[in-house]
């Protein structure tokens, strides 16, 4: 990794070259506050601009095409676990935006130097429990079972167990313990699934919340490591049907959803996998739609990155992906970028992993 003044000098000739006006002598100013402090503060364009081109160039993510309409929260003057937290509340509300969901993400300060930074112990801010059972089976989503043992260790308790149970948040500032928050009801807004031609199909009893906030990133912009800038957006419905509620190490719906369409699951061969998965998916979109809340499918969101891609090759740029996470898990070779070859490239701004964090004493805050 290149040091913090070549990263900055970068990212600000990035910005220049790409018509984001800056002062004459910034690069002069940067290199100053970097030599005096070990790091600098970004403008409040800097910031906007940089975490829009950190989407643009991460390589995991589909709907990079409407990186330009990304809106920043800046937050970076928040220094309390309780003002953090009003801030992640603040968010929920505002992405969900009565059902048209906004591409939203909020900033906090960054890390300074030498020291640990903000973080938010959660991988998205709306998150379900996962218990594990005697018997090694786990009642809601296995993905979290890991994190709600710590969070059960910490204090948190739910009463009875039940299958989609909201997580808490869990939020560390530099030098202090965590801290566990509960969300408002009010922001955590679940669509019940049903289908639209199946009548039992409600009866499953699943339900998903409106939208991703992904939460436990690093955002790198210019060598200044953002370690909480949680990011709202869309779902795809495929990310819900066929990950999410179908995935074997996930909720494993696949063999209720067949038996209830009468398939024979005795074999592969009847494709009785591939047709519960397509129903499952059908669900959602009929869901959303009638709850009135974003959502796309994977055949427009690929038609989407496709036309990013084109738009992208006439800025004279390359567009990083993960070819495995951009096609979808359902009808991948009939959509436009089965047949497409991309280089999953780190570049910054990027947004980056984070090791887990350690646990220590915890507070608890309703």
């Amino acid at each position: 990794m290149p040091d913090i003044t070549t990263e900055a000098e970068d990212f600000l000739l990035q910005l220049r070259s790409e018509g984001i006006s800056l002062a004459p002598d910034r690069i002069d100013q940067v290199r100053s506050e970097i030599q005096a402090t070990g790091s600098y503060r970004h403008t409040v364009e800097e910031l906007r601009w940089g975490a829009r081109i950190a989407w643009r160039n991460t390589p995991r993510c589909i709907g990079k095409f409407y990186w330009k309409a990304l809106a920043i929260c800046d937050m970076r003057h928040l220094t309390t676990a309780e003002e953090v937290f009003a801030a992640l509340v603040q968010q929920l509300r505002e992405a969900f935006d009565g059902g048209r969901v906004r591409l939203l993400m909020t900033v906090f300060a960054p890390r300074e130097p030498g020291r640990e930074g903000i973080r938010i112990w959660n991988s998205q801010l709306v998150r379900y429990a996962g218990y594990r059972q005697a018997d090694g089976s786990v009642l809601g989503d296995p993905e979290t079972a890991d994190l709600t043992e710590r969070f059960t260790a910490m204090g948190w308790d739910r009463g009875k167990p039940g299958r989609f149970d909201v997580l808490p948040i869990v939020i560390q500032m530099p030098g202090e313990p965590p801290r566990l928050f509960d969300l408002p009801a009010d922001v955590v807004h679940e669509i019940p699934l049903t289908h639209p031609t199946l009548d039992w199909f409600a009866d499953l009893g699943l339900k998903w919340h409106a939208f991703p906030s992904i939460s436990d990133q690093c955002l790198r912009i210019g060598g200044v490591d953002y370690t909480a800038a949680p990011f709202s957006a869309w779902y795809t419905a495929a990310e819900i049907g066929a990950r999410n509620l179908s995935d074997t190490g996930r909720y494993d719906m696949l063999p209720e959803v067949a038996r209830g369409m009468g398939l024979d699951t005795r074999t592969d061969r009847t494709l009785w996998k591939d047709r519960a998965l397509v129903e499952l998916t059908a669900a959602v979109i009929h869901s959303f739609e009638q709850a009135g809340v974003s959502v796309i499918d994977h055949h427009f969101a690929t038609r989407q990155f496709v036309r990013h891609e084109q738009r992208e090759q006439a800025a004279g740029r390359d567009t990083a992906a993960h070819w495995e996470l951009i096609v979808p898990p359902i009808g991948g070779s009939a959509t436009p970028v089965w047949d497409r070859r991309y280089e999953p490239t780190l570049v910054c701004p990027n947004f980056f992993p984070q090791t887990a964090p350690s646990v220590g004493e915890a507070s608890w805050e309703s």
